[in-house]
């Protein structure tokens, strides 16, 4: 939580949620790495596509990806969140452009790509011989079975959730905090568990209205099926970051967007035109034009007046 609080922008934060069909969440149940590798992939390649195509934002964006595996009755149900500051670097580096407020892509737009994408990733997994298949499934080994299986999932519009946006960088710590590490079931939903059966809470999403938490009660053994399906092959990272939040480059990125974001002209005035000075501030502080640092006032003078003769202030401290 220390590293990603240095990370964080002022600016508004969006939270979008990639879900897999129950059709393609059963091809990811016996192939955990390949799928949720390529659901990881899939998503953040959408969003960085739409971003930075001109009819939308046409800037370069970062985020911040996290895949659950469960849905609130521990059965399996893969997903990812995806965390976004509103808005990205433009093509060039020199400037950031904020997206509307309260709007970051549409979400039609975002489900198409995304289930395109997703698509033609299973495809190729087949072809290359990385996917496996048992049971009930068993028959999807070969081509064209597995073909038909996809066909229908062209036709159907996929869910891409865009939730509201967050109340600030300090909810999108509080969510990172809450959600990040947690696996399938916090300890808090749990009731009781005895040799023979646990009890926990559980909210039911197909009702609209009225209370939907629930108690549910499984025979000890299927609480730990349930439990274990979300255990992710050895190695594998549920947490991602893409475009100029990736690890090899955040840094200089996120440095580098401060110094615009700080040099950025205050809303209905020009870059040109100088911010008005506070009441307790006769000499407003600029930014430098130059690395967008903040420019230290030392003395100021009228036109033709003679400047006080003074050493800098880093010789008068020595």
């Amino acid at each position: 939580m220390a590293a990603r609080i240095e990370d964080l922008l002022p600016v508004e934060y969006f939270h979008v949620v990639f879900t897999l069909p129950a059709e393609v969440a059963q091809i990811a149940y016996w192939n955990k790495a390949a799928v949720y590798g390529l659901l990881f992939k899939a998503s953040a390649e959408t969003l960085l596509t739409i971003a930075a195509d001109p009819k939308h934002l046409g800037v370069r964006i970062g985020m911040t990806s996290v895949l659950h595996t469960w849905g609130s009755a521990m059965t399996h149900h893969p997903h990812v969140h995806v965390i976004v500051p509103g808005g990205g670097l433009s093509p060039d580096g020199t400037r950031w452009i904020g997206c509307r407020p309260g709007f970051f892509l549409p979400v039609k737009v975002m489900s198409r790509l995304f289930r395109r994408l997703i698509l033609e990733g299973l495809m190729r997994l087949h072809q290359t011989g990385k996917l496996r298949f048992f049971g009930e499934l068993g028959g999807l080994a070969d081509p064209n079975p597995f073909a038909a299986h996809l066909a229908p999932l062209r036709k159907t519009e996929w869910v891409v959730y865009a939730k509201p946006p967050f109340g600030g960088p300090k909810a999108v710590l509080a969510y990172l905090s809450r959600y990040t590490h947690r696996v399938a079931i916090s300890n808090h939903r749990l009731i009781s568990a005895d040799g023979n059966t646990v009890a926990f809470r559980w909210k039911d999403y197909r009702i609209k209205r009225g209370d939907r938490m629930k108690v549910m009660r499984l025979p000890t053994d299927e609480f730990i099926r349930r439990f274990l399906i979300h255990v992710l092959p050895s190695g594998f990272h549920r947490i991602r970051h893409s475009g100029f939040l990736a690890n090899g480059i955040r840094r200089d990125r996120i440095e580098k967007i401060r110094r615009l974001l700080d040099a950025a002209p205050e809303p209905g005035r020009t870059p040109d035109e100088p911010a008005a000075a506070g009441p307790d501030d006769p000499n407003a502080r600029q930014p430098c034009p130059i690395c967008g640092g903040t420019v230290i006032v030392i003395e100021t003078f009228l036109r033709g007046e003679t400047p006080k003769s003074r050493a800098p202030p880093w010789e008068e401290a020595a």
